[in-house]
């Protein structure tokens, strides 16, 4: 399965409407050299960037599973969003 760059960012907005919901700034773009989808976040001073691997990517996609991205973008939601001071709706 080949995936792009808006079939991963609205998955991974469908999973976490928080983004939008905070205003989190995210971005999203394949790295060639990992064979990966890098991922960041940020708002304020606060920034995560981490990687889906390609393979991960597809599979979540294809609604087999979710794990990884699940895990890291739903710890920062909870730290800085849920947990802190820095979102406000």
């Amino acid at each position: 399965m080949s995936v792009d760059q808006q079939q991963v960012m609205a998955k991974i907005k469908e999973m976490y409407p928080e983004i939008d919901k905070y205003g989190l700034q995210a971005s999203l773009s394949f790295d060639d050299q990992k064979d990966a989808w890098m991922l960041e976040l940020k708002k304020d001073e606060h920034e995560l960037v981490t990687h889906i691997e390609k393979a991960d990517a597809e599979k979540c996609l294809e609604g087999v599973e979710c794990v990884y991205l699940s895990h890291q973008i739903g710890q920062f939601v909870r730290v800085y969003c849920e947990g802190g001071d820095s979102c406000t709706t």
